[in-house]
């Protein structure tokens, strides 16, 4: 009886084969004359194919895909801890419903004025208190960047935001420079205060919607901080079964 082999160049024999092929590589190829004969064995020709036909770099790809489908989040893991932390948010948190609030009350005087001619001074007053909100919580919002970001103003989480609040804040400073100089009429001025407001409500929409996004990633980390956490109890008995399994 001839004694036979697995030949160790199956390797390189197989690096184009077909799973399909594997029983006739069973056969082999038999060699005359008492030399030494060399088959293939199904399970190796198959081991064979499925070498051959994996995939390169298969974790760093994954990894890659896994990066572009990831949004930037909005803080960093440190910026949320700063944010969370500094007294400024709560300045935020009171000053932007509270100019909302009086946004919405000059909104009702200015167009009754317009409307009716009537109510001058009372939309006038109520301009120059959301001029005045808005400069504050201009220059405490500023304040927060910097401590959260490190930057004064147009961070890149919060840029358009803030370059609509600037378009917002020169609008309303030219209202009140034209009501001190007594530039055009005063239907003409309360118009230069009605363009602020629209550009304000673009520019409220853009915080509630960030604000949004901001809720959701942190909705996010705190389930994969939950998830990422396990009990030492948990852990010590993963760690048995793995030594028992080695």
């Amino acid at each position: 009886m001839h004694s036979l082999h697995i030949s160790t160049k199956s390797v390189s024999s197989h690096s184009s084969c077909e799973c399909e092929a594997a029983p006739a590589i069973e056969q082999g190829a038999r060699c005359a004359g008492g030399h030494t004969a060399e088959i293939f064995s199904a399970d190796q020709a198959g081991v064979d194919c499925v070498l051959s036909n994996l995939p390169v770099n298969t974790p760093n790809s994954a990894a890659a895909e896994r990066s572009k489908s990831t949004r930037k989040s909005l803080y960093t893991p440190e910026q949320r801890a700063r944010r969370d932390a500094t007294p400024w948010t709560l300045v935020q948190a009171i000053l932007a419903p509270l100019q909302f609030l009086v946004f919405l009350i000059s909104l009702g005087l200015v167009a009754y004025y317009l409307s009716t001619g009537r109510g001058y001074e009372a939309a006038t007053i109520s301009i120059l208190i959301k001029t005045f909100l808005l400069y504050t919580i201009m220059i405490t919002g500023s304040i927060w960047e910097k401590v959260v970001f490190d930057e004064w103003l147009f961070v890149e989480a919060f840029f358009w935001e803030d370059v609509f609040s600037m378009l917002v804040l020169a609008l309303q400073t030219l209202y009140v420079v034209a009501l001190l100089k007594g530039w055009w009429t005063p239907e003409q001025q309360v118009y230069i205060a009605v363009a602020a407001y629209g550009t304000y409500v673009i520019n409220a929409a853009q915080f509630i919607w960030k604000l949004r996004v901001a809720r959701l990633e942190g909705k996010k980390s705190d389930v994969s901080s939950q998830s990422g956490q396990m009990s030492p109890s948990a852990a010590a008995a993963s760690s048995n079964w793995a030594g028992q399994q080695t």
